[in-house]
């Protein structure tokens, strides 16, 4: 056993406020307080009983889990098919009937799609991958807006043995070729276009360029979405609806190895070149359905909309292949969370009568800038569970989505996990886990994790923070990174032996909780103190005047480092020079002297990515007035240069 040492990193935030489960909500919870005991007890056991419940088998494993350390095989020799899991096997048990998704486009057009809809276009599609030359095994990339040609895309892949590598929509030219090139893809899916913010994004175009310089890449099948001109290569590109609509809507699914390769997914490379994450089929598949039944406490007539975008890692496995495992009906939604009000996401959950939400931290922060009045426009009473994901929550976003969003009666599942995990590993479980606002609270039944300090000591509880390690397998886990064994050991096994390095800070509470602090990368060292990003994010946010906060190192010649922060402020507030100084005050007086902010600067907005992320890296660059780094991926590349202007006009404006 190891020794217990000091803190790596300060521990000063503290939160104390608790959530017990409703009654009624614990009375009918699917988790047990059982669960985590029988896990622990045995975690082998406990995954190959979820297997034999949750899963179809063309051919049964042989072995549970095959661990040679940094690699897990799950239930080897086992044989089974995605799509047949989520679609065939929903329909031929009578569920043919009900909705799968119900899709609403940014421009208000809608559609509908039970299970026996998706199946027919699934096969239909999977046949289109067959004449056009894809077999088992060909990658094939996916560039598309969120319509449903794009789970459908996916799982046509799926049906085939196909393993797709989705490109989310947001990227760059020059993004989607490095990956189709990393991937050796045989084929892209995309879309003419897509819709946001009341723009047509030109997705053909992107493509087009794309491709140009991705040579294994034959054929091109493009959805007519938008309808804009797009230019069409003659012996490349194909219409969706010229070969896919002819397709016979019957396709046998392709039984494959437990550990075949369902899909690769690319971290998004903003410091080196983009990781291609493996996943496997089905200890994946097992995963993301196990825990999507339990974290969300899915019940057979539940709504459930996960408002992240099937681009990023929480789309694919709780839009698309977690849900769809476990029969649910969920939203699709196209395009921006406030256009063209912001109350678009609440008339979504009025008008389909939503029970369960599951999305950023940033988008809640968002919403809160706008105000109550939007939500309370709404009648929200549908809904019986939240849920968070993406970056830590600040405890005051906890309470706010908690109140003018969930009526101050629904739980609120904070939950950690990366794309690396493939599935959630940090979690409440809402029927049976006290909640604490800010905090992931404890490891998912059967995974391993613990806190340890720079030489991979166990940090005590209440001690303070430092690294969060893993210290098991986990069926989704990653398999590796595609044609880099080396950077697979390197990157996630090299500093801990023997455990699994998540590069993200940590603490665990006294009472055993599990608070994240954000990526090691954003740790600021003032003073010879190590003070995590979101500690002062969230002290920031706790002032009754502040929406959202963003916290950066900048050199600083006395300290090492100095705290700057960007600040978005509620509506009903304004900046001023006063303001700021009560912000220094009040962080300091909620975690101590040291976190106050040397700099603050107010900002409407802060750079983010589609998927909600804030791109600290940019606001150092800007903090230190260095040039700009890359800003591809970034919802609106505009606020990034405002705000440099700002700060450039302005250096000394806040500054004490």
């Amino acid at each position: 056993m190891s020794m217990q040492s000091s803190p790596e990193i300060e521990a000063l935030f503290s939160e104390r406020r608790d959530f017990p489960p409703p009654a009624d909500f614990a009375a009918q919870s699917n988790a047990r307080p059982d669960i985590y005991e029988q896990a622990d007890r045995d975690f082998e056991g406990f995954w190959a009983a979820e297997a034999e419940r949750k899963l179809s088998w063309v051919q049964k494993w042989t072995t549970v889990l095959d661990w040679q350390l940094p690699y897990a095989k799950w239930f080897v020799g086992g044989k089974l098919n995605v799509a047949y899991n989520c679609v065939d096997r929903h329909v031929e048990n009578g569920l043919g009937s009900k909705v799968a998704y119900y899709w609403e486009g940014e421009p208000g057009d809608t559609r509908t799609l039970t299970y026996a809809d998706l199946q027919r276009e699934v096969n239909k599609c999977a046949n289109a991958l067959l004449e056009l030359g894809v077999r088992t095994g060909d990658r094939v990339g996916i560039y598309m807006p969120m319509i449903p040609e794009l789970p459908i895309a996916m799982l046509a892949c799926a049906k085939i043995g196909a393993p797709h590598v989705v490109v989310f929509g947001g990227f760059s030219a020059e993004a989607l070729q490095g990956r189709m090139v990393d991937a050796e893809a045989k084929l892209v899916i995309t879309a003419d276009g897509g819709n946001r913010r009341g723009k047509v994004v030109d997705l053909k175009a992107s493509a087009d360029e794309a491709v140009a310089g991705a040579p294994t890449v034959e054929h091109m099948l493009v959805v007519q979405r938008t309808g804009h001109e797009v230019a069409m290569t003659a012996g490349r590109d194909v219409w969706w609806h010229d070969i896919v609509d002819r397709q016979s809507d019957q396709c046998e699914p392709v039984a494959v190895d437990s550990e075949h390769l369902l899909y690769l997914l690319h971290t998004s490379g903003t410091t080196a070149k983009p990781k291609g994450v493996m996943h496997t089929t089905a200890g994946y598949l097992l995963g993301i359905a196990t825990t999507h039944e339990y974290i969300f406490d899915i019940k057979p007539d539940d709504i459930y909309w996960c408002a992240a975008d099937i681009g990023w890692v929480t789309g694919h496995s709780y839009i698309v292949y977690g849900p769809l495992a476990n029969a649910t009906t969920s939203i699709l939604y196209e395009g921006a969370p406030d256009h063209p009000a912001p109350d678009r996401w609440w008339s979504i959950i009025e008008k389909y009568k939503v029970n369960i939400l599951y999305c950023a931290p940033t988008a809640i922060r968002s919403f809160m800038k706008h105000g109550d009045e939007w939500p309370a426009k709404h009648d929200l009473s549908s809904l019986r569970l939240l849920g968070s994901v993406g970056e830590p929550i600040n405890p005051e976003a906890w309470l706010w989505y908690r109140r003018a969003i969930g009526g101050d009666r629904t739980p609120v599942v904070d939950t950690w996990w990366q794309t690396e995990t493939g599935m959630i590993l940090i979690t409440p479980l809402p029927g049976i886990t006290t909640l604490r606002p800010g905090s992931a609270t404890r490891p998912f039944p059967g995974v391993g994790a613990k806190v340890v300090d720079a030489m991979g000591n166990e940090v005590a509880p209440g001690s303070g923070g430092g690294y969060l390690v893993l210290t098991r397998p986990w069926p989704a886990m990653l398999r590796g990174v595609y044609k880099d064994p080396e950077r697979y050991q390197q990157t996630y096994w090299s500093r801990y032996p023997g455990m699994y390095f998540t590069g993200d800070g940590c603490k665990i509470d006294a009472d055993g909780y599990y608070w994240l602090l954000g990526r090691v990368d954003d740790v600021m060292n003032v003073a010879g103190h190590r003070i995590s990003t979101i500690e002062v994010e969230s002290a920031l946010v706790d002032h009754p005047a502040v929406a959202e906060a963003a916290v950066v190192a900048k050199n600083d010649p006395v300290t090492g480092q100095a705290i700057f922060a960007f600040v978005i402020l509620r509506s009903s507030a304004q900046p001023s020079d006063a303001l700021a100084g009560e912000l220094r005050e009040h962080v300091g007086h909620k975690i101590g002297p040291i976190a106050r902010p040397k700099q603050i600067m107010f900002t409407p907005e802060l750079p983010k990515t589609r998927s909600g992320k804030i791109m600290r890296r940019l606001l150092r660059d800007i903090a230190e007035q260095r040039p700009l780094g890359d800003v591809t991926t970034l919802a609106d590349s505009g606020i990034v240069e405002t705000i440099r202007e700002k700060a450039q006009s302005s250096q000394a404006e806040q500054l004490v």
